[in-house]
């Protein structure tokens, strides 16, 4: 045992005297301009190496550099920079004097990728042929390789030609590469752009086998998480896999066999871009669930009063106003790139809608969105939204040709924060036109004519029965009526044209009919003051007690009927008096024609013709 221990011993002090004289005896600074030379050789970079290199020795062996910055042929900034450098080599190869990085660290590194760091080549340049730059006699006796490269609380600066900077802080990247240009990458870093805060971790293998031509990665696992203005308290976050695949030739970035989830919503798919110009995006997304709510700032309108509703119905920014933000008109950003896309959804919800079997097909020609299908089932019944917008001018129009069909109108009312109580199924078919697509605009701005019918329908707070029938008893003792004490009206068909103009919308050709009444009429409502004029005429069908001709005469009889005011505070005119009348009026006119026509031979037939016409 003692032997054992004194051989070992022994071969550690060989091992350490061996490694101490090997850094004695190479000097790392001898690699400096070899490295530089082979760095601008193979990429054209400029790697420039501030202050001596020097030997580490322990747990690893490692050159250590002083500032070092890696700079585009003809870039105004460097492309990477960072306050140290980290070399770790293989020991072995520095015999034959071979310098092998096994991985090359950065910490607190800055990445530029702008077009200040973009390579620029010098006009007026002479060009010369491929491979032509010349290696020293010297560096054949080398040879340089890398298979890891580890970057730790590092700063990366992306801008896109004059777009906004994005600047993703915290970065770590862990990549460790084989001879077949195979790499496994961990990655993680967090964004913070218009107070709003972005952390995400991802685990990937790329295979950058055939590069440039072509290039692959595998995401395995990617995470993140998002919070701030705009988004909902509790933030967003989620995790996925998915596949992609650089094609050089054709600039074509493509993704497949995605997998994501956000919140409590799914989706999967695959879809593709060609880079250029005009990007041009093919989308092809299959959503489980689609839980809206959880991905944008809810509005706090559970359990307040109706008339707190309504006050609340045009919903506050969801994000702040920041005074240095250049104002862009609506949808300028559908004026950079054309896309194809396919969307379906098992489920979606949205301001407090169940929606299932959701489809849609859209297609953007810079600017000029084409929805040609848009459609879903809502409860019982089915929307369809087809429509376009053209965005391709600072004020946008939009265009759309609903189709509504047996949808409850009551749900549709509480989404919006409407304060009408009324339910009913519900169908529509129009067509109308705008600028911005949203609830706000819609109500405001946007134009058209629909046909409207509603089944089932009921209105809370006027019994238009119970109004007319207690006017009648209280003009007359002969008749009375059964006893009905629900505030509302029920229609079992109402049907109209509705016209919508800047928030105003009117209501023609207005008939419905139940088993007890019957009505007509037009009516103005306002959706912006919240308030209506509508006038009917009404007629009680049954539910009457007391002289069977009175009866009969008040069943032909249309009671006129004014409702108007503030939708929460509704006032109604009934003029009892004058329909009575006028039915009378009507009915003695028709008896004396008929004794008229008798006895049109005759002089008291003449008179009484006479009269007629003067009534």
């Amino acid at each position: 045992m003692r032997r054992l221990l004194t051989t070992l011993m022994i071969l550690l002090v060989v091992l350490v005297a061996g490694l101490s004289a090997l850094v004695m005896l190479v000097n790392p600074n001898d690699f400096r301009s070899y490295m530089v030379r082979e760095v601008e050789a193979r990429s054209g970079y400029q790697l420039k190496l501030d202050g001596p290199l020097r030997w580490h020795v322990w747990p690893q062996l490692s050159i250590l550099s002083g500032r070092m910055s890696l700079t585009a042929p003809g870039a105004k900034d460097a492309l990477v920079s960072a306050d140290n450098m980290r070399l770790d080599v293989a020991l072995w190869p520095l015999l034959s004097h071979q310098l092998q990085v096994k991985q090359v660290m950065l910490k607190g590194a800055v990445i530029q990728l702008t077009p200040q760091s973009e390579a620029h080549r010098p006009e007026n340049a002479p060009v010369g042929p491929r491979d032509s730059v010349p290696h020293p006699d010297n560096s054949a006796r080398w040879s340089y390789d890398i298979s890891r490269l580890k970057v730790a609380d590092s700063l990366l600066v992306f801008q896109h030609e004059d777009d906004e900077q994005v600047t993703v802080r915290n970065i770590n990247i862990d990549m460790e590469q084989n001879d077949k240009r195979q790499a496994a990458i961990e990655l993680s870093g967090r964004i913070t752009r218009d107070q709003r805060d972005v952390t995400l971790a991802l685990t990937a293998n790329l295979d950058r086998n055939d590069y440039p031509q072509r290039m692959t990665i595998n995401v395995s696992q990617l995470n993140w998480q998002a919070r701030g203005a705009g988004l909902p308290q509790s933030g967003i976050s989620g995790k996925g896999r998915f596949q992609a695949e650089w094609q050089e030739p054709s600039k074509t970035l493509s993704f497949s066999d995605l997998v994501m989830s956000v919140n409590d919503s799914a989706v999967s798919g695959s879809g593709s871009v060609v880079l250029g110009d005009m990007p041009r995006w093919m989308l092809d997304l299959n959503f489980d669930t689609l839980n809206l709510e959880n991905l944008v700032a809810a509005q706090e309108v559970s359990g307040a009063t109706p008339q707190q509703q309504g006050q609340q119905a045009r919903p506050t920014p969801g994000r702040p106003v920041i005074a240095s933000e250049i104002h862009h008109d609506d949808y300028q950003l559908l004026r950079g790139f054309s896309a194809e896309a396919r969307l379906t959804a098992k489920s979606l919800r949205w301001r407090g809608l169940d929606f299932t079997n959701v489809s849609a097909a859209l297609k953007n020609d810079a600017g000029l969105l084409d929805i040609a299908r848009l459609d879903g089932t809502l409860g019982q019944g089915r929307m369809s939204l087809p429509g376009r917008l053209d965005a391709r001018t600072p004020e946008p129009a939009a265009a759309f040709r609903p189709a509504i069909d047996n949808i409850e109108i009551g749900d549709i009312l509480r989404a919006f924060n409407y304060p009408i109580a009324l339910t009913g199924r519900f169908s529509m078919h129009g067509d109308f036109t705008g600028e911005r697509i949203d609830a706000d605009a819609f109500r405001d701005t946007w134009q058209g004519q629909a046909d409207v019918s509603m089944a089932n329908s009921r209105m809370e707070g006027l019994n238009f029965q119970q109004l007319v029938q207690q006017a009648v008893e209280r003009s007359s003792s002969n008749v009375s009526a059964q006893q009905n004490y629900d505030n509302a009206t029920s229609l079992a068909s109402f049907s109209a044209v509705a016209r919508l103009n800047r928030g105003q919308l009117r209501l023609d050709q207005m008939k419905g009919e139940s088993a007890m009444l019957a009505l007509d009429g037009t009516g103005q409502l306002d959706l912006v003051k919240e308030q209506c004029d509508t006038r009917f005429n009404v007629r009680v069908t049954d539910g009457w007690k007391g002289d069977s001709a009175l009866i009969a005469r008040l069943q032909k009889t249309a009671v006129p009927l004014r409702v108007y005011g503030p939708w929460q505070q509704l006032s109604y005119s009934l003029d009892i008096d004058q329909a009575l009348r006028k039915q009378l009026q009507d009915e003695a006119k028709r008896r004396l024609n008929d004794w008229a026509e008798r006895h049109k031979n005759s002089e008291k037939g003449k008179d009484v013709k006479e009269l007629i016409d003067k009534l």
